[in-house]
């Protein structure tokens, strides 16, 4: 017993040896200035994405992209800054990393090569909101749907369409993208009048209706352009104006219902397919025309 605790007593008086205290102490300063340091390197770093996103951005404030990619960025910086400190910190205490790096190196390319569409999807929806190009509420047409932006995110992007439907598309399919929402939206509306309209007065009659025609929706016009198509119906006058994005639609049909109350109160027909039955005399009947007005 007593040969066990001299044993024992020895190798304690070893570990608390000046020189292995000392060592220890290094090693324990060292660890503390390395985990220190990542945590000061990490606040730096997160700092200066912040500003550059919102340099980039020119808004003021906290604005949705620079939030977004703000949060993405400084995840990544932190697991990248974590795992080259905990990698010095092994090494410190005398572990080798050498093969815990190796092993990484391989289920990262393992995990590449079975991920390979989630990464793309990723990494298109990285660009998709570094790049701004689109955001939520816009009017959008990508992987051949439109519909309203309601969520953007690093792997889907979620359109809700005019019908109420919701499509989430994976960012990694979306190779082009067709942004509706300008600074004016246009607006055409055809206005079909028969040939034996005058084509003079009716002119007049709109023209007189749209010069002091204001709306909060409209950013340009409405104005009339003048004779579009020579048809079966009639002869097609084309009205062209400029609204608000998301608009267009309703100033649409507010101005078709005001060029019929304009045209009906000013006598003026509207024009419509018209046949003409012509009988043979042989067959009896006489030949009969066109009728007259």
């Amino acid at each position: 017993m007593s040969g066990w605790f001299e044993l024992a007593w020895a190798d304690i008086e070893d570990f608390i040896s000046p020189p292995t205290l000392l060592l220890i102490l290094r090693t324990l300063a060292n660890i503390a200035l390395i985990w220190l340091g990542s945590r000061l390197v990490h606040r730096f770093a997160s700092n200066l994405i912040e500003r550059l996103l919102r340099i980039q951005d020119g808004t003021p404030g906290d604005p949705r992209r620079a939030k977004t990619l703000g949060a993405l960025v400084q995840s990544m910086l932190r697991y990248l800054i974590y795992f080259i400190a905990g990698t010095m910190i092994l090494q410190e205490l005398g572990i080798e990393t050498s093969t815990i790096l190796a092993t990484a190196g391989l289920g990262g390319l393992a995990i590449g090569f079975g991920a390979q569409n989630l990464v793309r999807d990723v990494i298109t929806g990285f660009f998709i909101l570094l790049e701004d190009q689109f955001g939520v509420g816009d009017y959008i047409t990508a992987a051949e749907h439109s519909g309203i932006v309601e969520e953007v995110g690093l792997r889907v992007t979620k359109l809700r369409d005019l019908g109420g439907e919701l499509h989430i598309i994976p960012n990694g399919s979306i190779d082009k993208v067709t942004n509706h929402m300008g600074q004016g939206m246009r607006v055409l509306v055809r206005v079909t009048i028969p040939y034996e309209e005058s084509l003079e007065r009716t002119v007049a009659v709109l023209e007189d209706l749209f010069a002091g025609f204001a709306h909060p929706d409209l950013v340009e016009g409405p104005r009339l352009l003048g004779v579009s198509n020579l048809g079966e119906s009639g002869v097609e006058l084309l009205i062209w104006a400029k609204a608000v994005a998301m608009k267009q639609w309703g100033m649409e049909r507010e101005l078709r219902g005001m060029v019929m109350a304009a045209l009906e109160k000013a006598g003026i027909k509207f024009g419509y397919p018209r046949r003409y039955l012509v009988w043979s005399a042989d067959q009896g009947g006489g030949l009969v025309g066109p009728p007259k007005n």
